[in-house]
């Protein structure tokens, strides 16, 4: 193995910004005195609980979000979410609203039908999820309890560049892989939830915002560990949190800061999206999955059209120190996933490769 670090570009667990990385290695057997290391240290220390404050008040601070709503930190994974949505949610009407948009929000559709009567506000399955709906195209009920759609499509490389309207319908998101990549109005949300391995933290950790009023009603078979209430008034503490990944956060946190926060991140994210989109138009070997209009800038997915190419590209690419690029199993090809953390040099050394390939065959 090398001991040069390559470029990354996993749709999660995805690279992490250096910085934060090497504090954390800084501190890793003694942290600030305390004589352990964060992974050694009781949940309930002041040393702990001070970490869990400060990250807490980093993100409220980032994201603009108002004291009127909660921040989880749980242990779900956003597949947990899935469930846990609906069992807290759908007993004030028993229906929901369903954008369907890509595998995730195509798993949760499923996952929620268990509980309830679920609308298909929209699937974009007709042409294999190229596209985001427009809001006109969006077929809603006045009486869902609430709406659901996934805001990045880190499969096929789609990204919602709108904030559905829904009336007085909570709106519910699934921010995986886009959080903290653009400013956002939580105002909007009923809650927003979002795995933290693409954009927040290592894997194990998930973070909820959930909007005050909305816990509480869970129906009465909700299991204890995915209730929002129960949540809600333990502050994410009725068992041991991950706290190797809150302490993580954080320190991420203070990079997106040192950076420019959200509005510095949404910058970053369009200044490597657009160019290797630019690049990848301009090949003649290469196509986009996704449509103009409804491209991600967190995961850009493409191919060459020969299974053969895409696996010798993948093969090459990782040769040159640009790894992950294989595309998921669903789609083949090939997918850069391009996270807050990606030095923009990663894209631009890519770009380079990408054109190299192109004209060799």
């Amino acid at each position: 193995m090398s001991d040069q670090r390559v470029y990354n570009f996993a749709a999660g667990p995805s690279t992490l910004p250096l910085s934060a990385l090497e504090r954390a290695g800084s501190e890793i057997t003694n942290y600030r005195g305390s004589g352990m290391s964060v992974m050694e240290m009781s949940h309930r220390s002041k040393v702990f609980m001070d970490i869990f404050q400060e990250t807490q008040d980093k993100l409220r601070r980032l994201m603009s979000i108002p004291q009127d709503y909660r921040i989880l930190f749980l242990q779900t994974g956003a597949s947990g979410q899935f469930s846990a949505i609906p069992l807290n949610l759908i007993g004030r009407t028993g229906k929901a609203d369903y954008a369907v948009t890509g595998n995730f929000s195509a798993l949760a559709y499923q996952e929620a039908k268990k509980y309830g009567k679920i609308n298909l506000a929209a699937d974009t399955g007709d042409r294999n999820h190229s596209y985001i709906p427009r809001q006109e195209a969006l077929k809603l009920e006045p009486d869902a309890s609430y709406f659901y759609y996934c805001s990045n499509n880190t499969i096929y490389g789609t990204e919602w560049d709108y904030i559905p309207e829904t009336g007085t319908v909570p709106l519910v998101c699934d921010m995986s892989s886009n959080i903290l990549s653009t400013p956002v109005d939580v105002s909007r949300y009923g809650i927003i939830y979002a795995g933290a391995q693409k954009n927040m933290a290592p894997a194990g950790l998930t973070v909820v915002i959930i909007k005050d009023g909305l816990a509480g009603r869970e129906l009465p078979y909700t299991p204890l560990m995915m209730n929002y209430q129960t949540m809600i008034d333990k502050d994410s503490m009725y068992n041991t949190p991950p706290c190797w990944c809150i302490y993580m956060l954080g320190l991420v946190l203070d990079w997106v800061e040192e950076n420019g926060g959200t509005a510095g991140m949404e910058k970053l994210k369009w200044q490597r999206a657009n160019m290797l989109y630019d690049t990848l138009d301009a090949s003649q070997l290469f196509t986009c999955h996704a449509e103009k209009g409804s491209r991600s800038g967190m995961n850009v997915t493409f191919r060459t059209g020969d299974e053969e190419l895409d696996a010798r590209f993948v093969k090459e690419a990782a040769q040159a120190g640009f790894v992950n690029l294989k595309g998921h199993r669903k789609t083949g090809g090939m997918r850069a996933s391009i996270y807050n953390a990606m030095p923009v040099e990663g894209v631009e050394g890519l770009c380079d490769f990408i054109r190299a390939f192109d004209k060799n065959h």
